[in-house]
């Protein structure tokens, strides 16, 4: 075992979250954390058959195969509220959100051992410019959230840096000259973007803050596009504005929460199942309420929420038509995903991000020409859609895209290295 003490980023995503070290004076290493994968789902599965926890890739497998037991995703989206402290049954008792998120950092670390040597105790850590919008207390009740998870999972020293000011960290070290460059950081949860100026003769400087120019945050991300396209795309095919015999449509607070990631286990109570059940009586074709108690009663609103991920993504990359397999709920069922699809139901939510990105770029005194490039990293930064609005609002400037899922973690790397140093005893 290793004398030496690591100090390592941590990108803690609503989605998928990575770790990466830097030492000395060579680029930042990913950390392979599930298998060969850089990027680990950020998710947990309390196995209630083996009492045990899941996590990543296999948490998601363990809930899509049928195991008995809890599946929790998109905790960072709980940060800054009342949440956080209340408590929610698993195998092992009763367990608070924010101790949840302190498992999974805590299982980071353990991952990121095995490939250092020894266990890091310093971390930076990435934070979206806003956790919450337009609520200051709120926002600084969220980082101090994550600080304390982070401290309860074995990292003795936390710091925070921005995730976009953290991508520009990393796109700036394969410039050639100094440029200014807005970052786009699209991921889970949130919208993020910085102008910085950067370039190979500041890389070495301990002070950025005023190479800097300006920050902007919206709390839109991949979550909200998959939720949006989930509503308009397969809850329709479950009674979401089915009008019923009264002329009225069915209630539709329970198909939001069926679509939205961190609200489905709710549904599972016996208080919600019971609700559920007696909206038959609002249906005018009960065959749709039965593909509601379906989805219900057999616990699919996760695998249909990961099924309209993967449509989405496969639609972005391909620019064709997906179908997400709802046979599940009703024999040779299916919902239909196409581009145009795409474009329509997220237009709203990419309008407030570029107009976000846009304002960034005027509080930081610039034009559109003065920028050399736009860096793009999160994985929801590929999305056709969004790459196409952003050229629209930023004519003739170039998109360069970095690692989707490493960038903001190498970035982080970079930052433990200029505060820890690469290595301590």
């Amino acid at each position: 075992m290793s004398s030496q003490h690591y100090a390592i980023g941590v990108d803690f995503g609503t989605s998928n979250s990575a770790a990466a070290c830097a030492l000395a004076q060579a680029p930042a290493r990913l950390l392979p954390i599930e298998g060969e994968n850089t990027a680990m789902p950020t998710a947990l599965f309390f196995n209630a058959e083996d009492r045990c926890t899941h996590f990543g890739r296999d948490a998601i497998a363990h809930y899509l195969a049928g195991t008995e037991g809890r599946l929790m995703r998109s905790l960072k989206s709980l940060l800054g509220s009342a949440l956080m402290q209340e408590t929610t049954a698993v195998y092992d008792g009763l367990v608070s959100f924010q101790d949840i998120i302190a498992r999974y950092l805590h299982e980071l670390a353990v991952r990121a051992e095995r490939e250092l040597g020894t266990r890091p105790v310093q971390a930076v850590i990435g934070r979206p410019v806003h956790f919450v919008d337009d609520d200051a207390k709120r926002d600084a009740r969220a980082e101090d959230s994550l600080r304390q998870a982070a401290h309860s999972a074995g990292f003795r020293d936390v710091a925070f840096q921005p995730e976009p000011i953290a991508a520009a960290f990393d796109y700036e070290q394969r410039v050639t000259r100094e440029a200014l460059v807005l970052i786009v950081d699209i991921g889970g949860g949130t919208s993020d973007f910085t102008v910085v100026r950067l370039g190979p003769e500041r890389i070495a400087a301990s002070d950025r803050e005023q190479d800097i120019l300006a920050t902007s945050g919206v709390h839109i991300g991949g979550t909200d596009f998959d939720q949006r396209l989930n509503l308009e795309r397969v809850m329709p095919l479950l009674g979401y504005r089915h009008v019923g015999p009264d002329g009225r449509e069915v209630p539709s607070s329970v198909f939001f929460d069926l679509s939205t990631w961190h609200l489905i286990h709710w549904l599972q109570a016996p208080k919600a199942m019971a609700q559920a059940a007696r909206l038959r009586s609002n249906y005018s074709e009960r065959r749709m309420h039965d593909r509601l108690m379906a989805v219900l009663e057999g616990r699919h609103g996760h695998r249909i929420a990961n099924e309209v991920e993967q449509a989405k993504i496969r639609v972005s990359m391909e620019d064709q038509p997906m179908q997400v397999d709802l046979s599940f709920a009703e024999r040779d069922l299916a919902a239909t995903l196409s581009p145009g699809d795409m474009a329509q139901h997220l237009a709203a939510a990419l309008e407030d991000v570029t107009v976000c990105a846009r304002a960034c770029v005027r509080a930081a005194g610039l034009r559109t020409g003065d920028l050399a490039a736009i860096y793009l990293t999160g994985g929801s930064s590929a999305l056709r859609p969004f790459q196409h609005a952003l050229r629209k609002a930023f004519v003739d400037v170039p998109l360069v895209e970095g690692d989707l899922f490493g960038g903001v973690a190498a970035g982080l790397a970079y930052a433990a290295r200029a505060r820890y140093g690469s290595a301590t005893r």
